[in-house]
């Protein structure tokens, strides 16, 4: 059952030729950060083409409670007038934030170094996400947290009144934790270092420098060394954001396996740490194609056009590459499901975690639907059938997982049968439009099971 709302079953059929442009939304993680820096700034910020999907409207609501005032002007236009940096009011009531792990987590980093006490809860998907990744730094910082067992929500933080900066190497490549003590950093004095093996999207990074605060990124032996000199005055902005790579994949995808298709994604962020599928594709063969490359406040930006590609090949997928494309993985599956050959997917144990254990999910569902995987604790393998092979016809749980759900609605456009999906109502968490959408282009997605 979806976490805002009854669950709204669908089904996907084999369809024509995709064809027109695909006008994805803005981007998921930049929208959260917009919303969050706007409100510790000090002044009016003002955002264009913001996601107004579930999970960012969650993070709005929290912004309010926290004391700052958050205005919807319209078609994507938002204002958010600023309380500054360790300005929260402590809320009155529960933060709910739905289905989003990276809302609740960087918010907990925003507060945690205020002397406040905010409770935090989710949907059922989100209650069963583990906490402590987050918690554990922030309480290097001074702050106190008390939740379920396992560190899960709900969960209530006692901010630290009095904060100490930390330096702490992130245990996993994971942007949210890396964020989220960034944004504890911000209401700490001196600097706040924060270490990653791994490079993860550096979104934060641009951003907090883009509102003024004093940030350096150096590349050394240890890993990617982030410098954050604490309690500054950060500067409201104007924000346009960029669209949403990880949507872009939904049409991308299905253009690269449905016969006949054309179709182009306009204004996508290709922010090198967001990128990784894109560049995967091309790899397996596709005709994904970059068009008037430019850069838009602050972050590289194209039009992408992708064509039907009936020669894929599989692949094994760098490991290197993960966290830049950890959350397009379920519908890398679908392409590869449709490739000659296996697509080897390893380093990927952050799947595990997400909002469902994407790779059980992703892996149950393909093979219901007649494609062989193989998987293991942080790998999978998807032994391709190639195009037109894959026979389709099973009903595929969702659980509660947008991205899980929409991968399905895309694995039906290109097979024998149509793909069925118990729930698709948690796409309106990322992707409210996805429907209406792919529909114009030539999808046939119904709402009900498949005959």
């Amino acid at each position: 059952m979806s976490g805002h709302g009854n669950p709204i079953p669908m089904s996907s059929a084999k369809c024509g030729p995709l064809t027109g442009t695909a006008d994805v939304p803005g981007d998921k993680s930049i929208s959260h950060r917009s919303l969050i820096l706007g409100a510790m700034a000090v002044g009016e910020t003002r955002i264009t083409g913001l996601l107004e999907g579930d999970d960012v409207l969650d993070t709005a609501r929290a912004m309010r409670a926290f004391g700052s005032e958050v205005t919807d002007h319209g078609g994507g236009s938002w204002s958010v007038h600023g309380v500054g940096v360790g300005g929260f009011a402590e809320p009155e009531g529960v933060i709910d934030c739905g289905n989003s792990g990276t809302g609740v987590r960087l918010i907990m980093g925003a507060m945690a170094t205020s002397p406040i006490t905010a409770t935090f809860t989710g949907d059922a998907s989100l209650n069963k996400r583990p906490m402590a990744r987050v918690t554990d730094p922030l309480a290097l910082f001074g702050a106190q947290s008390y939740g379920r067992a396992g560190g899960r929500l709900p969960m209530t933080i006692v901010g630290a009144a009095d904060p100490v900066p930390v330096r702490y190497t992130t245990p996993m490549p994971s942007a949210q934790v890396k964020s989220a003590v960034l944004l504890a950093g911000l209401n700490a004095p001196g600097q706040t270092v924060v270490i990653e093996r791994e490079a993860t999207r550096d979104h934060s990074e641009r951003m907090l420098a883009g509102f003024g605060a004093t940030i350096t990124t150096e590349d050394t032996d240890e890993g990617r060394v982030i410098t954050l000199t604490g309690q500054p005055e950060l500067r409201p902005q104007t924000i346009d954001v960029p669209r949403d790579p990880s949507s872009a994949a939904f049409p991308v995808c299905a253009a690269l396996i449905v016969p006949g298709s054309d179709v182009l994604v306009p204004n996508i962020g290709l922010n090198p740490t967001r990128a990784g599928l894109f560049t995967t594709l091309r790899e397996m063969g596709a005709d994904l194609s970059y068009e008037n490359a430019r850069e838009e406040s602050g972050e590289p930006v194209a039009d992408l056009r992708a064509r039907f590609s009936p020669d894929l090949k599989g692949i094994e997928v760098d490991p290197a590459r993960a966290a830049s494309m950890i959350d397009e993985y379920p519908v890398l599956s679908v392409v590869a499901a449709f490739a000659e050959g296996a697509t080897v997917m390893r380093g990927v144990a952050e799947l595990r975690v997400k909002e469902s254990d994407r790779i059980e999910a992703m892996a149950s569902g393909l093979r219901a639907n007649g494609v062989e995987v193989e998987d293991g604790p942080d790998w999978w393998i998807v032994h391709g059938r190639g195009h037109g092979a894959v026979p389709g016809g099973a009903i595929c749980a969702s659980h509660l997982d947008h991205r899980i759900a929409m991968s399905f609605m895309i694995l039906g456009m290109a097979s024998d049968k149509p793909v069925s999906l118990d729930d698709g109502a948690p796409i309106g968490t990322s992707f409210p439009i996805f429907e209406p959408l792919m529909k114009r282009l030539g999808a046939r997605i119904t709402r009900g099971d498949a005959d």
